[in-house]
């Protein structure tokens, strides 16, 4: 389930990179998001399918390991993963809350505890190497372009995002 590219990180690592993180030497915080079937990610490890269904949890983990654990700023977790990103890829009127920009919003609870679940998950293949996982930060509500696409585990809309080309 685990098979990717960059591959998971041993704990030293993964502490070299949150230093890094909370020190403001890593820009952006992205999911390279991979949701196989699960029977892609069966046999041998040279057959299976690389990569990880994640996205949904990258701010939850940014709440928790981020905020909680190591006082990483909420403003720095929205700067990693929306301003920076659409600074870094040119990306028009995406990133932040201005006069003439897309009305793009998440709203969270940080002090709800939310453990990842299967019934949880948003993706069309159940499964995730976060399942189980308790998480203290919840989103409660999406917005993209002035449109709730999610709010409280359901998704109300029905309408599609469309292709963002850099600017």
């Amino acid at each position: 389930m685990a098979k990717c590219a960059p591959p998971l990180r041993v704990a030293v690592e993964q502490r070299g990179l949150w230093d890094a993180l909370v020190g403001g030497q890593i820009d952006v915080v992205a999911s390279d998001h991979s949701p196989a079937r699960p029977e892609m990610k069966n046999g041998d490890f040279m057959s299976a399918w690389g990569g990880i269904a994640g996205v949904q949890s990258t701010l939850a983990v940014l709440l928790e390991r981020g905020w909680h654990e190591r006082q990483l700023p909420l403003e720095r977790i929205a700067a990693l993963t929306a301003t920076e990103p659409a600074r870094r890829f040119r990306i028009r009127r995406k990133g932040s809350i201005a006069p003439g920009q897309d009305a793009d919003l998440t709203l969270i609870d940080p002090n709800a505890t939310v453990t990842l679940g299967v019934d949880n998950l948003q993706q069309r293949h159940k499964m995730s190497p976060y399942l189980g996982a308790s998480f203290h930060g919840s989103v409660r509500r999406t917005i993209r372009r002035g449109e709730t696409i999610f709010m409280d585990g359901r998704i109300p809309s029905q309408s599609c995002g469309t292709l963002v080309r850099p600017g």
